[in-house]
């Protein structure tokens, strides 16, 4: 249920049908230049104790080791952008660039996507350039559970200020890393740039991995999560992120001073601005909209279902 005018896209569900989470893989070096990711992985591939807990078992995985050997974004393709239905089911063939196979390993690791046997859930580690601070992004269909989670990351970080983005695709099918497992979300934090690791950032991100892992043991060991509202930002297409951006004012300055203004209709919120990695798309921000949900009570796992491993 929405508050706002706006609606809310995406339909809620039930988390994995309110079963316990067992397995949960954290993913880092999807673009290896994104450094804080890299690192933790790196770290607890060799250490992944503070990733465990009782009830469940967590695989840290290096996600694109190609490019973190060479400190790049991807060798010859995006692998955030790999994982649809069509690239992961296609025939592979001698020619298929290096971030296509790697998405099929991974599939195969951590998947296959959409079925039964895919972990049940995966966590996304990235950096920004952006001025925008923590950000957990959403896909544009999500659940309940993922909801909550983002929530409970808000309120054992609050001197982050964590902002919830709802990421929505032109097409039906999402094409990131965490669309794999059954369910996911991403970690994006910033501003930190390329190829450079920032103590500060590595540090918050290893605090909301660990909270997010202690929220999936509390989940599985039965506690229930009351109903809350809470502000989320939802992309309508494709200096300071998040701050609003009304119609007449610059947002682009010509080589000969003149300004460029918004000509929007309504106050957007401008993300990922001067993102160094979208300069390929052309892209130099993404506006969103603000609005407010209503998201419903998680119940608490039947006694049955919450025996530890």
């Amino acid at each position: 249920m929405c508050l706002g005018t706006t609606g809310l896209t995406g339909m809620y569900s039930s988390p994995m049908s309110q079963k316990p989470l067992r397995r949960v893989v954290v993913t880092g070096g999807t673009h290896g230049n994104e450094m804080s990711g890299v690192y933790l992985v790196q770290h607890w591939l060799q250490d992944p104790r503070e990733l465990q807990r009782p009830s469940f078992s967590a695989m840290p995985v290096l996600a694109n080791p190609e490019a973190v050997a060479t400190c790049c974004r991807y060798i010859d393709y995006d692998l955030n952008r790999a994982f649809t239905s069509t690239i992961l089911n296609s025939k592979a063939t001698p020619d298929d660039p290096y971030e296509v196979r790697r998405a099929r390993e991974l599939n195969q690791l951590v998947g296959p996507k959409s079925s039964d046997q895919a972990f049940d859930f995966l966590l996304d580690l990235h950096n920004t350039t952006a001025n925008m601070g923590a950000c957990l992004i959403l896909e544009s269909s999500y659940s309940i559970f993922t909801l909550h989670l983002c929530h409970y990351l808000k309120l054992q970080n609050p001197d982050l200020s964590c902002c919830v983005f709802q990421y929505l695709f032109s097409r039906k099918e999402s094409l990131g890393l965490d669309s794999v497992a059954k369910n996911g979300l991403t970690l994006e934090l910033g501003p930190q740039p390329q190829g450079v690791l920032r103590a500060d950032i590595y540090s918050q991100m290893r605090a909301l991995v660990i909270s997010a892992m202690d929220f999936i043991e509390l989940f599985n060991q039965g506690t229930a999560f009351p109903a809350f509202d809470m502000e989320i930002y939802k992309t309508l297409d494709r200096d300071q992120d998040l701050e609003p951006l009304k119609p007449g004012a610059p947002i682009f300055k010509l080589f000969n001073g003149e300004d460029v203004l918004y000509e929007g209709d309504s106050t957007v919120f401008p993300l990922f601005i001067n993102e160094a990695a979208y300069y390929e798309k052309h892209l130099a921000f993404m506006k969103s909209e603000k609005i407010t949900i209503s998201v419903p009570a998680l119940s608490a796992l039947t006694s049955a279902s919450t025996l530890a491993l």
